[in-house]
């Protein structure tokens, strides 16, 4: 690879490292080429990219950024996961990927300038999609004010119940 190949390379790293929201490495040895091609499709659905890259030239990338932790886990052959949009569906597909293959081993990663050992990409994995989670949201912060209308409208409720029971009171006796 000549001079300018590599310079080329690493502005192309960081332009999406500078994008990315999550960015998973694994060790992608005893893959096929046809396993890791329906890999890259997987990640791809998920708005996410998955390349090779050498390590020097993503060390050279990531210096000074929020990525900068990604360094211990660059060695070997190195598969690099970024997510654009939603990190836990990125973290999903790596995770099944490398249930489903033993080949492909998570390192690490790193999400919101902090390193995850593997163990954590899991956990990761794990959570409930997005939309899930903002209705899970919603509905914590809309239980207070259901239960302060619930409390306003008991006094007139009583009303309510009472006249009834009169109502109903009033009729028996005829």
């Amino acid at each position: 690879m000549k001079r300018q190949e590599k310079v080329d390379n690493v502005g192309v790293l960081r332009e999406e490292f500078s994008r990315a929201k999550v960015a998973v490495v694994a060790d992608y040895r005893g893959l096929t080429a046809g396993q890791f091609d329906s890999f890259r499709s997987a990640v791809r659905a998920v708005d996410g990219r998955c390349r090779v890259a050498k390590n020097r030239l993503t060390k050279r990338a990531i210096e000074g950024t929020a990525y900068a932790h990604l360094g211990p886990f660059l060695q070997g052959p190195t598969a690099l996961i970024l997510g654009f949009d939603d990190p836990v569906a990125v973290a999903k597909a790596t995770v099944k990927f490398a249930g489903d293959l033993e080949a492909l081993e998570i390192r690490g990663a790193v999400l919101d300038g902090a390193a995850l050992p593997p163990a954590e990409v899991k956990a990761l994995a794990d959570l409930p999609p997005r939309e899930v989670l903002l209705a899970q949201l919603l509905a914590v912060m809309q239980a207070p004010a259901t239960q302060l209308v619930r409390l306003l409208s008991e006094p007139g409720t009583r009303v309510v119940r009472l006249v009834k029971a009169l109502a109903d009171r009033g009729g028996e006796q005829q």
